[in-house]
Formats: C-alpha cells, structure tokens, sequence
C-alpha cells in the first residue's frame, strides 16, 4: 500500500499572522489523524484545506472562492500560509472526535448489528420447598448434624461453605440462647396477663349488656303500644269455642 507523502510547502512566506493553535479550534475543524492527509478549516474562508509541511505546519495557498465570474480574478485567502502548531494530544483528540461522530449517527447506525443477551437467571425456590432458618441452638445443631452426613466436602477439619455458616448459626445461637429465653418467657407472662385481662373486661361488658336487656323488659307495660295491655293479654289468651260455633 503506498504510503501519504507529506505536503511539500513550496514557500518559507507566512501571513505573518500568530500561529494557530489547534487547542483554541472546534475539534470538528480540523484533522490531524495518523495515516490521513492532515487538514483544517480555514478561520477566513471557512472552506476545508490541507495543512502543508512535515514539521512546520501551514495552511495552502488558496483562493477564497474556487468560483469568480467572467472577467474577474481569483483573489487569494488572507488565511493562506498561516502557520498551525499541534499543542494538544492526538490520541485524547481523536477519541473526542469519535464520540462527536458517534453522537451525529441515527439510532439504528450507532446500534451494534449483533445484540447481545445475558443469560437467564435460573427460576428461584418455591417458597413451600425452602428451608427456614433454625431459630435455635438444638435446631442449629441438627441442621449441621444432618449437612455434615449428607456433604462430601465436609470431611475431617476441612468445612465447606454451607457447613461452615451452619457452625457459625450454632456459636451464635448457642451464645444467645439465654438471653433469647429469658425473652420470650417474659413475653409468654405479658401474654397471659394480657388475655386475662382480656378475658375479665369482656365478662364485665357481656354482664351489663344483659344486665340492661333485663332492665328493659322487665315491665311489659313499658313495651306495650298506645292502646294498652289488655288488648294484648286478650289476644293471647287460649279460650274453647263451643262445638255448635265451629260445625257453623
């Protein structure tokens, strides 16, 4: 493959302007890529042309338009010959242009043609098959007991990493069982005195709910209606019709 051959700058003349420096230009304006033929923007014409020299860098000579009309002549840009220093790191540069290159892509030419996918999660326990935890030290202790049958690795002194927690849950538990009874015992006094007491103040509210349902019917004048009792107690009483009235 045949190599880029630098510009070869045919003048040692200038603009006599101060050299442009690449870190005060858009990285956009210009391109100082390995292997490519180096350019930038022109800061007066605004038009891409090619940087010319191997170690002094200088703009070519150009006119500022390609294009005059019949009769006119081609006028040459004040920004030819003007001197370009590189005083910035090529590769953090080019890494910068890439990205704004990237970011100018549509969606779907910035997406990679081969989508990856991660692998799938295996299903989790069934809450009804997992093991609960042991709460205590004798539960701790059966639990290591039945593992330590059951795992080939637990062999000797050496412990796997499921043997070794079950042993450390039974120091742990074992170390905290007294506390932990004397918890619960005196949470199991606090449930008692809590259902007696319960128990007693339903019975006293149960014995004056009756007490004024008793108080309340015991005058059935008090639930009569306007006309009386004696309507009532008449139409409740149990009299013998005479056999004639019923054959009629």
């Amino acid at each position: 493959m045949p190599q880029i051959r630098p510009g070869r700058t045919r003048t040692k003349r200038t603009n006599r302007r101060e050299p442009l420096l690449l870190s005060k230009v858009d990285p956009q304006d210009f391109n100082v890529r390995e292997g490519e033929v180096k350019s930038i923007v022109c800061p007066d014409c605004r038009t891409w042309r090619r940087l010319m020299g191997n170690t002094t860098l200088k703009i070519r000579e150009h006119c500022v338009s390609d294009k005059v009309a019949a009769g006119e002549k081609h006028r040459r840009c004040p920004g030819s010959n003007q001197v370009v220093v590189i005083d910035l790191d090529v590769r953090t540069w080019q890494r910068q242009a890439n990205r704004l290159l990237r970011d100018g892509m549509w969606a779907d030419q910035r997406r990679a043609a081969q989508q990856f996918h991660k692998p799938l999660l295996p299903p989790a326990t069934p809450v009804t098959k997992m093991t609960p935890a042991p709460v205590s030290a004798a539960a701790a202790l059966g639990a290591y007991c039945q593992h330590f049958k059951k795992c080939p690795a637990c062999a000797g002194a050496h412990r796997c990493g499921d043997g070794a927690q079950l042993a450390e849950l039974y120091e742990r538990l074992q170390r905290t069982q007294p506390r932990r009874d004397k918890a619960r015992e005196v949470l199991a006094r606090e449930r008692v005195r809590f259902d007696r007491g319960y128990i007693a103040e339903g019975a006293e509210r149960t014995a004056a709910v009756w007490t004024e349902a008793q108080e309340a019917t015991a005058n059935p004048k008090s639930l009569a209606k306007r006309s009386g009792t004696a309507l009532e107690e008449q139409n409740n009483q149990c009299k013998r019709q005479p056999r004639d009235a019923r054959s009629a």
